[in-house]
């Protein structure tokens, strides 16, 4: 079925792609390697943008913008009816990060729950998470185990999350999405300023933005930093999830696909850089020396957002209100991301025939049934981010390998030059694709090979390790599970997708 609804203007296609892009991962991911390694890791991370992001967000927006299908119909529509499994592998895989993504944005409402309370307390002198943690150091730890495992209160969060998420979506593009993103995107710009002149003008805050700027040249060395560059803006920018060609499908007709994509790409860093402005300040000028604050930084992604950021903010006069802000616009990001998410299964089942409300009705009971688990249970959602995190880059290049195929030349002129003003040289596209096919192949060998797992393939008594959270055989079960399905479906899914 051919999308026949439209964003009424540039703006509501950018702020759409914006609020794809501009997640959680801006805010709890970003400022942890940026603050690992500095500036060093920003000029990598600028450099993958235009060598990985760019060239494969253009392919994905061209082929969404000509054929204003689903992920599986304009997929099976540019590859050919041989390759319509591939775009049920990026629709599948996008939605199992989605089942668990609307758990983060559950997570995300708790804790703002929880620094509401704070905020309130600290101006009514009730208990503060401060006293919590004088009484009790494990106090902001102990509230994470709670609420990542077996906690019914964060499956209510969740649930009520993709249930708001599908109340805006019903509305449709124009009255839904679009409405929801000029209120969601400007007020996160907002808020991210806010909380980055906030930090900035703590004591020693400088110190933070110093090091973030560094380039300590001997980081280049480090192959590490290399596959943390690509990974951060391959996942940031939304770069082969399938989403760009959801939101491109309600383009209209004449829509610029070079210009918006670097709208898009140069947004996500610009969010990026000013999380990392807002936090990295914030962790030295709180923290009790340099030394700490790096600790600090170099904790995880988890930890960091739900047990440092709350912790740090404790301490000074004013958090209160500045870890508000902070866990408001973790909130607003993380809901702007989900909704092109649900949207994109929303899209799919349209395709099939269904009207929209009955489309996104059954998305929200897939998204509450197959997200479950993750709510119930941090090892299952580890699990799933996992597999479909490094997933994310098979279906990277799975978008490559179609433009490949049409041919680079042929693809440029007739899905990416159509309509576009800015025209990018065809040898950028050229190589660029042809070198990501080996930046895809060694980024999924790295992940692979970093060695979470004891036991990667077999366990200790040499049976196949498909249960172990990061094990390979968990990863590799669960996507040959998915070819397999979309290669035995693959003509049902070419005539019900893509030909119809």
């Amino acid at each position: 079925m051919i999308n026949k609804e439209e964003f009424s203007s540039r703006w509501g296609i950018v702020l759409a792609s914006l609020g794809m892009a501009i997640g959680a991962g801006n805010l709890w991911r970003f400022p942890r390697l940026a603050g690992q390694y500095g500036g060093a890791f920003l000029i990598l991370w600028i450099v993958f943008l235009f060598l990985w992001s760019i060239p494969i967000l253009m392919a994905e927006f061209s082929i969404g913008k000509k054929f204003k299908k689903g992920v599986i119909g304009s997929f099976g529509n540019a590859g050919g009816k041989g390759m319509t499994w591939g775009g049920f592998f990026i629709t599948i895989c996008t939605l199992g990060i989605a089942f668990y993504y609307a758990v983060v944005t559950g997570w995300a409402l708790r804790y703002l729950g929880l620094v509401t309370d704070n905020l309130i307390s600290s101006i009514s002198g009730r208990k503060t998470i401060a006293n919590h943690l004088e009484e009790n150091p494990t106090y902001l730890q102990d509230f994470w185990l709670s609420i990542s495992y077996g906690s019914w209160l964060t499956v209510i969060l969740y649930i009520l999350a993709i249930i708001a998420g599908i109340f805006l979506l019903i509305k449709g593009i124009q009255n839904g999405l679009e409405k929801a993103n000029k209120i969601l995107i400007p007020s996160l710009f907002g808020l991210l300023v806010i909380i980055m002149v906030i930090a900035l003008n703590m004591s020693n805050g400088y110190k933070g933005l110093e090091y973030m700027f560094s380039i300590d040249v001997s980081h280049f060395s480090n192959p590490t930093i290399w596959i943390e560059a690509l990974s951060q803006s391959a996942w940031s920018t939304g770069a082969g999830w399938g989403l760009i060609m959801t939101i491109s499908s309600y383009s209209r007709k004449k829509e610029d696909v070079v210009l918006n994509t670097f709208i898009s790409g140069f947004g996500n860093n610009t969010a990026s850089i000013m999380a990392g402005m807002a936090i990295l300040p914030a962790v030295f000028a709180l923290a009790i020396n340099e030394n700490e604050a790096i600790t600090f930084l170099q904790s995880g992604n988890q930890a960091l957002t739900f047990t440092i950021i709350p912790k740090l903010f404790s301490t000074v006069t004013g958090g209160a209100i500045l870890s508000f802000i902070f866990f408001l616009a973790f909130f607003m990001a993380a809901f702007s991301s989900l909704l092109p998410m649900l949207e994109l299964f929303i899209c799919n089942l349209k395709d099939l025939g269904m009207t929209r409300q009955s489309a996104a009705i059954k998305t929200a009971i897939f998204c509450v049934i197959f997200g479950f688990p993750s709510a119930w249970s941090l090892d299952f959602f580890n699990n799933q981010d996992w597999v479909w995190g490094i997933g994310l880059i098979i279906s990277g290049l799975l978008i490559i390998v179609v433009a490949l195929r049409y041919g680079v030349k042929k693809f440029k002129e007739e899905f990416i030059d159509r309509d576009s003003d800015i025209s990018v040289p065809l040898s950028y596209l050229s190589i660029t694709l042809v070198v990501n096919v080996i930046l895809a192949v060694v980024l999924i060998y790295w992940w692979m090979s970093r060695g979470y797992s004891d036991y990667p393939w077999f366990d200790a008594n040499g049976n196949w390790n498909v249960f172990d959270v990061y094990s390979n055989a968990s990863i590799l079960t669960q996507w040959v599970i998915v070819i397999i399905v979309g290669i035995v479906l693959n003509k049902f899914l070419y005539r019900k997708f893509a030909k119809s």
